[in-house]
């Protein structure tokens, strides 16, 4: 629909822009220059188009009621005071253009600024007019992760994906980097990106908003949520750590992985293959398909193997979830014959 009008847009200008050439050199010939003109003229408006989708609205109106009312007083100024004070000297061109440029800027200058106070949530009709609203802003490890791409495929979660030039720099940079390793995963980022923009039901913006004065990404990221009053969306800690000290809100992905993690109870069966040895003496560990580390005792003899174990204990900890377990014929043989186990236990 929104390509249709354009091109309605476009095609508009471009007739209405021959014709007028046309008439006014009384020449076809004029009239294509003018069809030319008008076609350059509809795209200009769209580009302009572009450029103001990504503009708050409280910033645009902050913006034209500073024009306005500016424009008034520089009216009120000249056909008032100045030609009063100077009625004997002719007023030029130039002078209506240096006072009616200088006050229009000041006014746009000053309403720019101050839109930044607008709160449009206290106006009924606005509410749910502006773009940011429910804002969720990327950073670089969520993106790189790829996690974010197939959750929002689920549609479980709603409103706005932000996403920064200054991280789309970041990405961009790991990308081109000489070491292969960062180079994958920055350009793996880069397909995320991608594959999160092709999806209908998730709308991504990409916004130019910067903050000089702070030198590392993650402190821009926290600026620009209290900004926005929005929410980060990340798998970093320690920036999780330190947006909840300055009171933004972050969704980590972590997070959701944790809990989305079935719950597996002590005296459970699981099934469990043996990839490695662990820490301690005769400890085996294997992996669940999600993930999670599985230490199995007395299993180093099972590496390479699929064994059943039973779940002892289960320890959850800020870098994920760790089950401790025991092969089923040990706990089988401890549950039915405790005091033969024991002692079993005390000669190894």
């Amino acid at each position: 629909m929104e390509i249709l009008v354009q091109v309605i847009m476009v095609a508009v200008t471009t007739i209405t822009a021959y014709f007028i050439f046309k008439e006014m050199f009384t020449s076809t010939f004029y009239g294509l220059f003018g069809a030319i003109g008008g076609l350059a003229f509809g795209y200009v408006i769209i580009k302009i188009e572009e450029k103001i989708k990504d503009i708050p609205l409280k910033t645009i109106i902050g913006s034209l009621l500073g024009i306005t009312l500016s424009l008034l007083i520089a009216n009120l100024f000249i056909s008032r005071l100045l030609l009063i004070l100077i009625k004997d000297v002719p007023i030029t061109l130039p002078i209506y253009i240096f006072i009616y440029f200088v006050m229009g800027y000041l006014g746009f200058r000053i309403g720019e600024q101050k839109s930044k106070t607008i709160d449009l949530s206290k106006i009924p009709l606005l509410e749910k007019t502006d773009e940011t609203e429910n804002a969720k802003i990327l950073d670089t490890s969520t993106i790189i992760d790829g996690r974010i791409a197939d959750i929002c495929e689920t549609g479980f979660i709603e409103g706005v994906f932000i996403i920064p030039q200054f991280v789309l720099y970041e990405i961009q940079h790991i990308a081109d980097h000489q070491d292969p390793v960062k180079r994958t995963r920055g350009r793996r980022g880069l397909d995320i990106l991608h594959r999160i923009q092709k999806q209908s039901n998730v709308k991504v913006k990409i916004v130019d908003y910067d903050f000089p004065k702070l030198k590392d990404v993650d402190s821009k990221l926290i600026a620009l949520a209290k900004k926005l009053n929005g929410k980060i969306v990340t798998n970093d800690y320690n920036l999780n750590k330190v947006a909840e000290l300055q009171g933004v809100e972050v969704l980590n992905i972590n997070q959701l992985a944790a809990a989305m993690k079935p719950t597996v109870l002590p005296g459970e069966q699981m099934v469990v293959k043996i990839l490695k040895e662990g820490k301690e003496y005769g400890q085996g560990i294997g992996y669940l398909d999600d993930g999670t580390m599985v230490v199995v005792d007395d299993a180093k003899r099972q590496l390479g193997r699929t064994v059943e174990a039973v779940v002892t204990s289960v320890l959850q900890t800020t870098s994920g979830r760790m089950i401790f377990a025991k092969l089923k014929e040990h706990a089988e043989r401890e549950f039915y014959f405790p005091d033969e186990y024991k002692l079993e236990e005390s000669t190894r």
